[in-house]
Parts: structure tokens; C-alpha cells; sequence
């Protein structure tokens, strides 16, 4: 069985913490770990689990690739979307990468940023679906409801699956996500289930009822992944081709449609952590019904989700509110209309504000810097760069840079020349200079960078050489 993790979400509903360029499934929200780390750790203690494969968007690939190797699974196999075309063509390039090598275990397909608390129900449940498509069927995960939610689709249970567990079911239908009324007669007659968005069967089985179905997202994931090419750890598949691929869900293009589908019930704790009361909901709380993270004080609040990143943060007499403080944003929202965030964020890229794609702190293959503070023809940037990692060989057409090192050993290219600099030595660079910086020791090194000049973004990068394939405009 080969787990397969879908991690193409972007998390708008819970910004500011999670942003496009680093979403929620690269944050720990619940746990030390991220969620995407704990989606796969939770896949260990399973039968017969083979190493797993992510599909990202290649933005995010480094993200991707630094986190699994943080919990030993630094062999698992990425493939890089384009662009984003949802879950049926995502899955569509897993099940034609496992055939080409002649694999058709069946896959898992797991979303990477869900929270699951009963790890051994979770483990029971797919045993019991590893079964199923074995024997050829489609397997989807129906949760069973807790209350009745308007935020997700919902599956009707059928008769029982002969010769299986008593917890496998035929799939009457699917349903759309329903009002409150048409929910709570779902949840009270026992036979809907939420439509959890994971699912279990054999690359091969899969690809033929897409081929029936949406026979173009066959043809054209083939030819993408056909023109595929090597990029360090990663297979990035043909654009051209894949921009051709009409954009579908599994549910819609497959799923809905087939007469192989069997549901699975799991009752495990699951959420898909898909707003800030969600978040809540599975978060520990003090006696009043509050989380509170960092630096938090509260009196007389109850029902509150606080989250400070930087600074004391105090609530006095208030309820049921979401208070999110970042570096750069603090957010503030009656906690029954958080599922509207998402408002914001469309308002925020209507004015084209960083904010709404990036954070303060900005991760790179070789590390990652904090912009500490900008103004009219300046920046500061503070930089740390991993030990034996480097940025690339690079020109900048319309900015100069003051490099002061903190801690740690800086190699410095300079135009023609390389010099070591250690703790409170600086150097210049002035505009269109070629110029690197590598870290040769074996602590991280951080250093100050002050830009100057008439434009400053992260655009103005001419790359000569890079070791980890970037072009200057990725």
C-alpha cells in the first residue's frame, strides 16, 4: 500500500497563520509536528506501507522536501504540479507514476492537512478498505458526524458490502454541502456521513473508471508525465500538457460515477481543520472554553482561540473570538464568522498586499530570512543559511547590499573575489555585482542584510548558477 499525500491547499480560511506560499499543511498547529508530518506518521504501524509520494505545487517543493526529511523520510518520492487542477488529475499522475514502474499496490490518498486523534481506529479502518480494493472496488472514507455540519459534502450509506467488515458500505450517492436544516436530518437519520476527501484502490482500477468517465485527464496526465523531467529530488511534469488537463475533483470526475464505490465509516476524531473554529474545536482548552497560545492573558473570556507569535496579548470580557497576531498582521473575528477570513484574503490580492501570500519569514531551499523592516528605498533583512547550504550565484540590476554577520562562518563571492567573514564583519555588494553567499561551517549562520536602492523585490534576481535548479524568476 503506497500512500499518497495531497498537499495543493492553499488555507486562506486560516489566515494570517497560513498563506499561499506556506499553508497550513507546513504548519504545527496541533502538535510539534506540521500537519503534513503527521498525516505521514500516523500512516506508520500500517501493513505493508511502502514509501510515500506528495504531490505539490512546485512552489512549495523545498517546503515539502526539508519536512519530510526532518522526520526521516527524505526518500519519499515529490511530484510537482504546474498549476493546480484538483484532486482527480493529482491522483490520476500518482497511479500513472506507481504503473510505469510496474506497482499497482493500492494507494491511500490522504490530504495532508487533516487532524485524525484515534490513530488505531484510523488504522482499523483502512485495513478494512485495503480489503475492499483489493478486490477491485473504490474506496471512500465516510466520517461519522459528530453534529450536523454545513461545511462538508456528505455520503449516504447503501446496503452493506458482502464479505467484507460490517463497516463497509455500498455508496447510495453523494450529496453537496446542505443548509442546517437538511443537515440535522442527515445526522439524525444514521445514514450520512461526512465526506471525509480521502480514499483508498488500485492505481490501475482508478485510471479505468477515470478513463470511462474523463477519458481527456488520462490522456493528458499521460503525456505530462511522459515529458516529465528530473529536478534534484523531484519529478516536474510538462506544463504545456498539464495546463491542457481539464480541472476536476475525484468526487465529481470518478467517484460520483462509478459503480465501484464502497464507503468505509471512520469514527476517529477526524477534522479537516478547515477554519479557526475547527481549529478550536480540536485544540486543548482551560476551564473556560479558551486556547490560548504564546503569550496570552485572559480575564473573564470565555470560548476565545488566541494564538501570539510576538507579544503579550490581553482579553478582558469577551467570548466566543478568534485573536491570530503574526509579525506583520493581527487578526480579530467573531468566532461564528471565521469561515469568512477567506474575504479578507480576496481583498488583501485585489490590493496586491504581501500579506496575503507571504509571511514576514520567507523559507528557502537553504534556509530562510525574517524582513525585519523596510522604507523608501530601504530594506533590512535578518538571513540564517543552513551549514553547507548556499544562495545562488546572483546580480541584482537595481539594489546594493550590506551583508553584517551575526554568528557563524559567511564564504563571500564578491565579483572576483572570495573572503571569509566571521562575527561583526561586514562586506559590500554593490548593484550589479556578481555575487554568492555560501555557509562552509557546521552552525547555521546568520547575518543582517541592509538593501538600497530604487527597487527592491525579490524579482530583481539575475541567477548565474543555483544548486538547487531555480531559474530567476522561480
Amino acid at each position: 500500500m503506497v500512500p499518497i499525500i495531497l498537499s495543493g491547499g492553499s488555507g486562506t480560511r486560516l489566515w494570517p497563520y497560513s498563506r499561499s506560499l506556506h499553508p497550513k499543511q507546513f504548519l504545527s498547529l496541533v502538535s510539534n509536528h506540521t500537519m503534513i508530518q503527521e498525516t505521514l506518521l500516523r500512516t506508520k504501524g500500517l501493513s505493508f506501507v511502502e514509501e510515500p509520494w506528495i504531490i505539490c505545487n512546485k512552489e512549495h517543493r523545498f517546503t515539502v522536501a526539508e519536512q519530510l526529511r526532518e522526520i526521516g523520510l527524505g526518500q519519499a518520492g515529490i511530484i510537482l504540479e504546474p498549476v493546480g487542477k484538483n484532486t482527480a488529475p493529482a491522483i490520476a499522475l500518482a497511479a500513472l507514476q506507481l504503473l510505469s514502474v510496474g506497482n499497482d499496490s493500492p494507494m491511500l490518498i490522504l490530504p495532508a492537512d487533516h487532524v485524525i486523534k484515534d490513530i488505531g481506529a484510523f488504522h482499523k479502518a483502512i485495513e478494512v478498505a485495503r480489503e475492499c480494493a483489493l478486490s477491485g472496488y473504490l474506496v471512500t472514507f465516510g466520517i461519522v458526524p459528530s453534529s450536523p455540519e454545513t461545511g462538508y459534502g456528505y455520503i449516504k450509506k447503501g446496503t452493506a458490502a458482502g464479505g467484507f467488515s460490517d463497516s463497509a458500505y455500498k455508496v447510495d450517492r453523494f450529496v453537496e454541502k446542505p443548509s442546517i436544516e437538511i443537515a440535522k436530518d442527515y445526522v439524525s437519520s444514521g445514514s450520512y456521513f461526512w465526506n471525509s476527501g480521502m480514499f483508498l484502490f488500485k492505481p490501475s482500477r482508478y485510471l479505468a473508471e477515470l478513463e470511462k468517465h474523463n477519458p481527456e485527464i488520462v490522456l493528458y496526465c499521460r503525456k505530462a508525465l511522459e515529458l516529465a523531467q528530473a529536478d534534484l529530488d523531484f519529478i516536474r511534469v510538462d506544463k504545456d500538457f498539464f495546463e491542457q488537463c481539464p480541472e476536476d475533483s475525484i468526487d465529481y470526475a470518478v467517484m460520483e460515477k462509478t459503480e465501484s464505490a464502497l464507503m468505509v465509516t471512520l469514527d476517529a476524531g477526524w477534522s479537516d481543520v478547515g477554519s479557526w473554529s475547527a481549529l478550536w474545536e480540536v485544540s486543548e482548552k482551560d476551564s473556560s472554553g479558551n486556547t490560548l497560545k504564546g503569550d496570552v492573558v485572559a480575564e473573564d473570556a470565555t470560548g476565545c482561540f488566541v494564538q501570539a507569535d510576538n507579544k503579550l496579548i490581553a482579553i478582558v470580557g469577551v467570548d466566543d473570538l478568534v485573536i491570530v497576531d503574526t509579525d506583520d498582521s493581527l487578526m480579530v473575528a467573531s468566532k461564528n464568522r471565521v469561515q469568512d477570513v477567506k474575504k479578507i484574503v480576496s481583498m488583501l490580492k485585489t490590493q496586491n498586499r504581501p500579506e496575503a501570500t507571504v509571511h514576514r519569514k520567507v523559507y528557502r531551499p537553504w534556509g530562510y530570512y525574517d524582513s525585519i523592516d523596510s522604507g523608501d528605498r530601504f530594506q533590512v533583512k535578518r538571513i540564517v543559511v543552513n551549514p553547507g547550504a548556499e544562495l545562488s550565484l546572483q546580480m541584482h540590476h537595481h539594489r546594493a547590499e550590506h551583508w553584517i554577520v551575526v554568528s557563524g562562518t559567511a564564504l563571500v563571492v564578491n565579483g572576483d573575489t572570495e573572503t571569509i567573514l566571521t562575527e561583526n564583519q561586514s562586506t559590500y555588494i554593490p548593484i550589479g555585482q556578481i555575487h554568492q553567499l555560501k555557509n562552509p561551517g557546521s552552525i547555521p549562520l546568520e547575518l543582517i542584510e541592509v538593501q538600497s536602492g530604487s527597487y527592491l523585490g525579490e524579482d530583481d534576481i539575475v541567477r548565474f548558477e543555483d544548486k538547487y535548479g531555480r531559474s530567476s524568476a522561480d
